[in-house]
């Protein structure tokens, strides 16, 4: 059972210890949506694409379909495991310029609902 708050829709600040979980393409090219608020806010660096940057997470979403997304989805659920330190507030990654549906990336996040600094969309959550 999920019993925690969830990430907000919009996210414009951080506490010290937060992360900014974003969907990005794997070359880092942050130009639109979320990766763009992670270059421009929270430190995502221009050409990394996948993984810890400044404040923020990217996790590769733009370079095929779900099973070509899912391995760094587990990569970042690993990460977040081993910084119990940091909480990781994760945004509707996917379901924006990327084209995919809530349904579609949700099942992805499913482990990481046991992980306590791991914070979904509600709407994530709902479909789990």
């Amino acid at each position: 059972m999920y019993n925690r708050a969830y990430s907000s829709e919009r996210i414009d600040t951080l506490k010290d210890n937060e992360v900014f979980v974003f969907g990005s393409n794997l070359q880092g090219h942050h130009g639109g949506g979320a990766a763009r608020v992670a270059m421009e806010q929270f430190g995502a660096v221009w050409g990394q694409g996948v993984g810890m940057q400044g404040k923020s997470y990217g996790i590769p979403t733009m370079h095929g379909g779900i099973d070509d997304i899912k391995p760094y989805v587990d990569e970042f659920i690993a990460y977040a495991k081993t910084h119990p330190e940091k909480t990781f507030l994760v945004t509707r990654i996917g379901c924006g310029i990327a084209g995919f549906r809530d349904e579609d990336m949700a099942p992805l996040f499913a482990p990481a609902i046991e992980v306590e600094n791991i914070l979904l969309p509600a709407s994530f959550v709902m479909l789990l």
